[in-house]
Formats: structure tokens, C-alpha cells, sequence
């Protein structure tokens, strides 16, 4: 995982924030550590911030996932959709042997 924290736009804190409110249960994709792809299903609880500034969404069974590592939200492009999205289609940049 990267280890510096890159700051995510308010509007997805205050989407979150929005989800908490309204107790609903959503799914995240997320890098994780090594940039493995993983996901969590559950109500958030709370966004945490660590003395580094890093903010976490935290899930009311206890995962922690950082917040700018978050891929896709309830459907919806999270803040390392972009990279996610370079990420797939790594392949598509070399000819796998079809020279």
C-alpha cells in the first residue's frame, strides 16, 4: 500500500458521512496492503483520522480501510478509481507476445 496519504476530495467525506447517517450498508473495493484488491460489505460506523492525517472509513465489524485507497463505493468510483482503472488494464500496454 502506499504509504503517504494522498487527501480525498470533501465530497466523498461527506458521502460517507451521509451513508453513516442514513445506518446504510454498502460495499467497498479497495487496494490493500502490496496493492491487493479486497472488499468489505457492512454499515460504517465512523471515519477515523490517525495522527498522520490518513482517514478511515471503519466498519462495524472492524475493518478499517483507508480512504484513499477506496476503488468502488456502493457502485460508484471512489477516490483510487483511477489507478484501479490503469491497474486492469496494465496488460492491454504490452502485445503478450503477439509481436
Amino acid at each position: 500500500m502506499r504509504s503517504d496519504y494522498l487527501p480525498v476530495s470533501p465530497d466523498y467525506t461527506e458521502t460517507f458521512e451521509q451513508i453513516i447517517s442514513e445506518k446504510k450498508t454498502v460495499k467497498v473495493f479497495y487496494f490493500e496492503e502490496r496493492n491487493e484488491l479486497n472488499d468489505a460489505k457492512g454499515k460504517i460506523t465512523e471515519i477515523f483520522t490517525e495522527s498522520n492525517h490518513a482517514e478511515f472509513l471503519v466498519f462495524e465489524n472492524g475493518i478499517k480501510v483507508r480512504l484513499d485507497r477506496i476503488i468502488v463505493f456502493d457502485g460508484k468510483p471512489g477516490p483510487a478509481y483511477d489507478e484501479y482503472d490503469s491497474y486492469a488494464l496494465a496488460c492491454l500496454d504490452c502485445t503478450g507476445g503477439m509481436d
